[in-house]
């Protein structure tokens, strides 16, 4: 497919690099909030989530349980964003994610907690992560639809793995802030979220601060999307026609299972790492962020390489190797974290390596999934793939982890999880006739 023509190569790049910018971004602002959301998962569940008498483990579970349902509410918003950006266009429905988006996150830092508010307060935090959930479902089809529709020829990989790389940048971001926070705050201060604390004195609502600095990312993020061009690919090709409902849901299909790995072994890693440290393996929060922060610097280190590189030698085998990576050494590093004789270094070593595979197959997947799909239903199409394998293995992986370690005692489950959706990729992939990226 011809995206660009000779006729216009003088405008080529600065309508690339604008996509860029402008499809990168909003997934900056929603990782952003689901890492601060899973490094702040602990103290969340004890305002939100612990009436009196409640216990801390039942507390987290129930988080996880919101977090998840969020997840749940992607797919819903890949078929409706997702069929209206196929209809009208990537650019106006991409400004409307993103002002739902931003506007979701904001007001978790305004609720009130559950010492404030009672059984209300977790129902509006959930109906705040459903509209999350609505607005991510979205974001990525479109965003990568943009970015990949504008790359030149030969630069999918490059240009798609942009969209994980902002993953990365946010998640690093959340885990940042969390960490900074940390650092410079008693536990008991970050945990003050309003609990009854009279006006004067919210100043010391700490717990607030990472999520209300969503607004200004999103409105910077609002002012690049108003400053986007519709895709030549969408403008040229995407007729309003019958879709080839067979061909779609088999492709759907077969990238949800090319990437479930990528979805279980990135938030196993990247974002239920810290609350995993603390109530399974006893760490502080202080460790527990700074392990999460190596990790999500891994998984950047890698990402941008790998897209590059599937442009060259095509997406299956990087994919390939980093889904047989984590199959294999999954167990093996959660052993390293939960041996009190491995050195701080060594740990350090291992969760920033679990990062740097996952990034393996987060570089090519976005290029991978959008060469599925023909551009009349590419926005729904790889949507839908990301986020179906999104809601079952990512959204779900906090609470199917912290609820089973709960329960069986066993600290291996998160490396077991990882390992088997990862072994699933592998069969997909492997299965996959090789083609040459384009």
């Amino acid at each position: 497919m011809t995206l660009f023509f000779g006729q216009r190569r003088d405008t080529r790049k600065p309508s690339a690099l604008r996509a860029l910018a402008a499809g990168s971004v909003g997934n900056l602002v929603e990782w952003y909030e689901f890492g601060v959301y899973g490094c702040f998962a602990t103290v969340i569940a004890s305002r939100f989530f612990t009436p009196e008498g409640g216990g801390a483990a039942e507390a987290l579970v129930r988080t996880y349980a919101s977090f998840a349902l969020a997840f749940f509410f992607r797919p819903v918003g890949a078929a409706l964003f997702g069929r209206l950006g196929d209809r009208v266009g990537r650019r106006p429905v991409l400004i409307l994610v993103i002002v739902l988006m931003t506007v979701a996150t904001a007001l978790i830092g305004a609720l009130p907690t559950y010492a404030t508010a009672g059984a209300l307060a977790p129902w509006l935090l959930t109906f705040l992560r459903v509209l999350q959930g609505l607005s991510a479902g979205g974001e990525f089809g479109g965003a990568v639809a943009v970015m990949t529709e504008f790359a030149p020829p030969g630069r999918r990989g490059l240009y798609g793995s942009w969209q994980s790389f902002t993953v990365a940048l946010g998640l690093l971001g959340g885990a940042g802030v969390a960490a900074v926070l940390g650092s410079v705050l008693t536990e008991d201060q970050l945990g003050e979220w309003g609990m009854g604390v009279p006006p004067l004195e919210r100043s010391r609502e700490w717990g607030r601060v990472p999520f209300l600095l969503t607004l200004p990312l999103g409105l910077a993020a609002l002012w690049l999307r108003l400053r986007l061009d519709e895709t030549p690919a969408f403008r040229e090709e995407a007729k309003v026609v019958r879709a080839p409902v067979r061909e779609v849901v088999g492709a759907v299909a077969l990238g949800a299972a090319r990437v479930m790995g990528w979805a279980a072994a990135g938030y196993t890693f990247l974002v239920v790492l810290p609350a995993y440290l603390q109530s399974a393996l006893g760490a502080g929060f202080r460790q527990a962020l700074v392990a999460t922060v190596l990790a999500n610097l891994g998984f950047a280190a890698t990402i941008v390489p790998a897209g590059l590189l599937s442009d060259r030698i095509g997406r299956r085998p990087v994919m390939l190797t980093g889904a047989l990576l984590v199959t294999l050494l999954a167990l093996p590093l959660l052993n390293l974290l939960q041996d009190d004789g491995t050195s701080n270094i060594v740990q350090g070593v291992a969760v920033f390596g679990a990062g740097a595979v996952v990034g393996l197959m987060a570089g090519p997947g976005p290029a991978m999934l959008s060469e599925l799909f023909p551009t009349n239903v590419r926005y729904t199409g790889l949507g839908l793939a990301y986020a179906l394998s999104n809601a079952v293995f990512s959204g779900c992986a906090g609470l199917v982890i912290t609820e089973t370690v709960e329960r069986t005692g066993n600290v291996d489950i998160p490396g077991y999880y990882a390992a088997a959706a990862c072994a699933v990729s592998v069969l997909a992939l492997a299965r996959t006739p090789r083609r040459k990226a384009s």
